[in-house]
């Protein structure tokens, strides 16, 4: 499967480029992005070609990987599936539940495969995890907390990305969330929504089924206060994220691209993408 990459951002240098290069079930065959030196650079150090054009790109792979700021991986990612190319997008799917929605669309009329790449679902320790509580059933409640410190720590790589600073922790770390409170407690019935101190927004969350969720999530946190707090509660007593269980990027990332190209639809496909982008909006509506 031929791959091409669009995008040069911190994300693509870290977990795209190296897992597409290293993949044997891929070819790592282009790579575009807005400032053609940093395409460049990518293209010379994991042996791709790096193009000046996308549309060129698109026609000459099989699969598209996308690590572009949401508004653009949304057009970015119809124009592919248009061409019939298979997709590989990140979280969140898109900006705005029209956008997503017009991603599905086209994916669906092209009858393409997608993968989302929420980062927990296809690490090997968290995924087994997660898939352990879903089968458990029984849970009462449940929270996940994503206490980020991209704004108020040491320089961090994603410091200088825009639409982080624009949409905050609801839209970065609240796909993270959401993509482990769903597969265990089920479909989000009802939203709540409220503003702490920055960035940080608190959710109250129903399940169908009747359990309940809460989740925080912030992109300030202090750095000292920065980590991640998962837990489950119900008839089987208490369920918390083990620590230490996650393995590098680039390997969930290897996992995802062996889930693009399998014969069966991956839980974490557009239509999951849209459902996820479906709540953060609802948040972000109530929040004013």
């Amino acid at each position: 499967m031929r791959v091409g990459l669009l995008g040069t951002g911190p994300w693509a240098w870290k977990a795209h480029a190296p897992a597409l290069a290293a993949h044997p079930g891929a070819e790592f065959a282009g790579v575009w992005g807005r400032r053609p030196e940093a395409a460049t650079a990518i293209a010379e150090q994991f042996g791709a070609r790096a193009y000046g054009d996308q549309d060129a790109l698109i026609a000459d792979v099989d699969a598209i990987a996308i690590a572009l700021p949401p508004h653009l991986q949304a057009q970015a990612a119809v124009a592919a599936a248009r061409a019939g190319r298979h997709l590989l997008l990140d979280k969140p799917l898109a900006a705005t539940v029209d956008d997503a929605r017009a991603v599905v669309e086209a994916v669906d009329a092209a009858g393409v495969r997608s993968v989302v790449f929420f980062t927990l679902r296809f690490d090997e320790g968290a995924s087994g995890w997660i898939d352990t509580q879903a089968a458990a059933g029984g849970w009462f409640t449940g929270r996940a907390d994503w206490y980020g410190a991209v704004f108020s720590g040491d320089a961090s790589p994603y410091a200088d990305s825009p639409w982080r600073r624009e949409k905050g922790g609801l839209w970065d770390v609240g796909p993270h969330a959401l993509s482990v409170l769903l597969p265990v407690l089920g479909d989000v019935t009802e939203v709540h929504a409220a503003r702490g101190r920055g960035d940080t927004v608190h959710l109250v969350l129903r399940h169908e089924g009747g359990a309940s969720s809460t989740a925080v999530l912030t992109l300030t946190a202090p750095p000292a206060g920065a980590g991640v707090a998962v837990e489950f509660r119900g008839e089987h007593g208490v369920a918390t994220y083990p620590e230490g269980i996650n393995g590098p990027a680039v390997d969930a990332m290897a996992r995802a691209i062996d889930a693009l190209a399998g014969p069966e639809p991956h839980p974490c496909d557009v239509h999951f993408g849209l459902r996820v982008t479906e709540i953060l909006a609802a948040a972000e509506e109530l929040l004013g």
